[in-house]
């Protein structure tokens, strides 16, 4: 048995605009200046808090403001387009979901900076409700790179470390794996630079991740 751990945004779906768009309503919102997109892009992944601390550390007492608005303002954006319109799949990632999941021995779980609420929302909105058997999500788990999202998908599938692989975009992915022990696949098309990634296979498009899933587990076996 394997395990295979997706992250979200960057990886899965492209939600970029909307992030961008919402951290420029919460920023808007407490009358402070819009930090530019590559910083923005720069902390997808982490969890609200931990994102506005980055960004703003000298706004310390308007960051739970930032991140209420910051909320409000996605939700507002997912409601208007829906969230299959707001967060497309990427090419090929429907795809490669399925092949992985008709595969008796691939398990497919998710861990992800966004809330149970969002995820939810992003799954029913791609028809992917049931696909993944272990869901990790920012309300009940420290921020990545905390390993803590990993270590409850080992736990929940009954799975140890060298039978689980991570997929993510941004080094956070990639670190928070690293601590849990776990194999790395980067992919191209995110948020963060591949080159910066530091992932044990690095990958420009769904059709290769297949391969990459065996090649890694397959030296771990």
């Amino acid at each position: 048995m394997r395990v295979v751990i997706f992250d979200v945004d960057g990886t899965l779906v492209d939600s970029q605009e909307d992030i961008c768009a919402a951290m420029g309503a919460a920023f808007a919102g407490v009358g402070q200046d819009v930090p530019g997109r590559a910083e923005i892009c720069a902390i997808v992944g982490l969890s609200l808090p931990e994102a506005m601390a980055v960004l703003a550390p000298e706004l310390a007492a308007q960051h739970g403001a930032l991140v209420e608005g910051y909320k409000a303002a996605y939700m507002q954006l997912r409601a208007e387009k829906g969230a299959a319109e707001s967060s497309p799949l990427y090419a090929g990632a429907l795809a490669a979901l399925e092949r992985l999941r008709a595969e008796d021995e691939t398990l497919l779980a998710v861990a992800t900076g966004k809330s149970r609420r969002g995820l939810d929302k992003l799954l029913e909105g791609h028809g992917l409700q049931g696909y993944f058997v272990s869901e990790q999500v920012a309300d009940h788990h420290p921020s990545k790179p905390h390993p803590a999202m990993l270590e409850a998908v080992l736990h929940e599938t009954g799975l140890c470390a060298d039978q689980a692989v991570m997929v993510g975009d941004t080094r956070f992915d990639m670190e928070m794996a690293r601590a849990a022990g776990i194999a790395t696949i980067g992919v191209s098309w995110g948020y963060h630079a591949p080159e910066s990634l530091g992932a044990d296979r690095l990958i420009t498009h769904f059709d290769a991740l297949h391969g990459a899933v065996n090649e890694l587990l397959g030296e771990r076996a």
